[in-house]
């Protein structure tokens, strides 16, 4: 009998999605619990450091629901400071005591790195686990990186004829220079959408009707990042499509978010009371199908692997659909709409985990099998 595959599961992190992070940790940890997996939880603080998150911990909170922010509380504080090195067999990482690196606490085969915005979705913790050489779940560093940046993100798939919104970018220092804001989005029409370039779950996002003023906007992107997108305003519905696999991917069912106030923001989607999700959206046929495969074609022009949620704004008066962004480290909380677009097309949550963990191992044979024969 084979000994059981052991995961380390890597969440938290000093983003700002912090907390969606720890939340999205649990769903992961239910569903590798007992699945012929041995689970070692990895909590990323605030300021960066590594905390081992003791069993008893990980297996109270794992079993019963829990509002994100006292998830937090418990995960991130606890257990001993850690660290991770690379392992005594090829494909490992080493949990050890970060006073005392002899102490071994675990040995890891694959790294689920749940781990929203910047440090862990943005190929930050990517290119650390790919120097430890250890298979790990979801993106390489590239797409990550790409996916992460929303001018990147737009230019990729611009490049392969997807169709995006119309949009300007510009730096903290441009715009600080500017004699008036409203000339450096002139050409788009409101509503207007004013984002950081590089964050997620809608963290310093602002709407932008008429009247309303596009410096105060800006100011608030600036607070997350130091380059801003500002993106025209689609009256339409919000479409969201999930993808899983490696070379050959596939689409799931399309799911539509409902939303209230005009747009999705960071407290309907992790705290709100009613369940805006519609799984799966009512579209004709044509429609579904044409979001499925923009998907697939979203998802490799970044070189994506493993999974990710591409995100559609689609304009019935005209038909026309448009990918608003991909998340490549997608929500995995009760709220979530990738677990479930994925469970109406008869993919259970802990097949696609199931999946992520293989594809993990793949990709990580694959690449270690290129580098013997490159050195023969």
């Amino acid at each position: 009998m084979s000994a059981p595959i052991r995961i380390g599961i890597l969440f938290g992190g000093p983003s700002a999605e912090h907390e969606v992070s720890c939340a999205s940790a649990l769903g992961v940890a239910r569903a590798l619990a007992g699945n012929g997996y041995r689970t070692v939880a990895i909590g990323v603080t605030r300021s960066g450091g590594f905390r081992l998150v003791p069993d008893a911990v990980l297996a109270e909170l794992r079993d019963r629901p829990a509002a994100a922010r006292a998830i937090d509380d418990r995960l991130t504080v606890t257990g001993p400071a850690v660290e991770l090195r690379a392992g005594p067999r090829p494909g490992t990482v080493v949990v050890s005591a970060a006073t005392a690196p002899g102490a071994v606490h675990a040995e890891l085969d694959v790294v689920f790195p749940v781990l929203h915005g910047p440090f862990g979705e943005d190929g930050v913790v990517q290119g650390l686990l790919e120097s430890l050489d250890v298979p790990y779940v979801g993106c390489g560093i590239l797409a990550s990186a790409v996916g992460m940046n929303k001018v990147a993100m737009k230019r990729a798939l611009r490049a392969d004829d997807i169709p995006i919104t119309p949009h300007v970018a510009f730096d903290a220092q441009t715009y600080r220079q500017a004699d008036d804001p409203e000339k450096l989005v002139v050409g788009l029409r409101r509503p207007l959408f004013v984002k950081p370039a590089s964050m997620g779950s809608s963290i310093g996002i602002s709407r932008v009707a008429d009247g309303d003023d596009v410096a105060a906007a800006v100011e608030e992107a600036l607070r997350h990042d130091q380059t801003v997108v500002v993106e025209q305003g689609v009256v339409g519905r919000e479409l969201e499509c999930a993808v899983l696999g490696g070379w050959r991917p596939e689409a799931s069912a399309v799911g539509e978010v409902r939303v209230a106030g005009g747009w999705f923001d960071y407290q309907q989607k992790y705290f709100g009371d009613a369940d805006p999700m519609v799984v799966p959206a009512v579209l004709p046929d044509e429609v579904t199908e044409r979001v499925r495969e923009l998907s697939l074609r979203a998802f490799a022009a970044i070189g994506g692997w493993g999974l990710a949620r591409v995100d559609f704004l689609y304009e019935e008066t005209t038909g026309e659909l448009y990918v608003n962004e991909l998340n490549t480290m997608p929500g995995f909380t009760a709220h979530s709409m990738y677990p479930k677009v994925w469970a109406a097309v008869g993919v259970g949550y802990r097949e696609v985990v199931d999946r992520l963990v293989e594809l993990a191992r793949i990709r990580y044979a694959e690449r270690a099998a290129t580098a013997t024969r490159s050195a023969r």
